[in-house]
């Protein structure tokens, strides 16, 4: 999906909170429905910069975690953590409040092999882009989350009957969503793997799956100015030379990976 030219704004139409996060829901008048994995760079008009240690004044980079096609305008919605200056403000926008954008950007998700099922694995604000993929792919497509405790999973809610692990046992599983993923491919291998997550995380998952010889798409994530390619912030290392994720990515074959534990990628 190409994304128009310059910055837009687009209306808050609602806030709904999932315990560590929050849900921003808005109405894109002008852009095109967005493809499950790519990425828009959001900004506010208001208390945008000359904040904490006068920050933030670039956008921040967000995979689009649902969209409606189907009303119009078209309505988008974005899951925020208040992890620092830009997150906090974009968490605090409310209703009927503007916010910035631009994108849609960069290369999502492909279907799976034929005779593969997907497999969903999620860590934290990684299941952004797999809830637009569930959406798409159907909702009894098997999708396992993983987050620190119970104060994060309740953004479980935001996919259909994900299976839950939590690192200290306060919801789901007690321990990390690569332990749930290893118990499903044991049990059945015949599946193609879509993961977004902490670096670590993707990695293990890289690991396991070329370890089983099963492909995977991995939706990475590393700190970006433009979106489109002119600043070179983004660029990561791969078998086949340096790729800007913001182009060639975020979406990326984990087999074109010596590791996915690239310093600054990753949710």
């Amino acid at each position: 999906m190409t994304a128009p030219l310059g910055r837009r704004g687009a209306r808050i139409t609602a806030r709904e909170r999932y315990g560590a996060y929050v849900v921003l829901r808005c109405a894109d008048a002008d852009g095109p429905t967005p493809a499950a994995g790519q990425f828009y760079m959001l900004s506010c008009a208001a208390g945008w910069g000359g904040g904490e240690g006068e920050r933030p004044f670039l956008p921040r980079a967000f995979s689009v975690l649902r969209a409606c096609p189907a009303s119009a305008p078209l309505e988008l919605e974005f899951l925020v953590e208040d992890v620092g200056p830009g997150t906090r403000r974009l968490s605090e926008l409310l209703p009927g409040e503007e916010l910035l954008l631009t994108g849609p950007f960069g290369a999502g998700f492909r279907p799976p092999h034929r005779g593969r099922r997907p497999l969903l694995v999620g860590g934290g604000v990684g299941l952004a882009p797999l809830a637009i993929w569930q959406d798409q792919l159907g909702p009894d497509t098997t999708a396992l989350l993983g987050f620190r405790d119970a104060m994060h999973a309740p953004g479980a809610e935001l996919m259909s009957a994900p299976r839950v692990a939590t690192e200290d046992g306060s919801a789901g599983h007690r321990g990390l969503v690569t332990e749930l993923l290893a118990a499903e491919l044991e049990a059945d291998p015949q599946a193609e793997v879509y993961a977004c997550g902490p670096p670590a995380m993707l990695e293990a998952i890289r690991a396991l799956c070329a370890e089983l010889e099963l492909p995977a798409q991995l939706a990475l994530e590393s700190g970006m100015a433009c979106g489109f390619g002119a600043c070179f912030g983004c660029v990561v290392p791969t078998r086949e030379g340096y790729v800007r994720l913001c182009l060639e990515g975020p979406v990326l074959d984990a087999h074109l990976l010596e590791t996915a534990a690239v310093a600054g990628a990753g949710h």
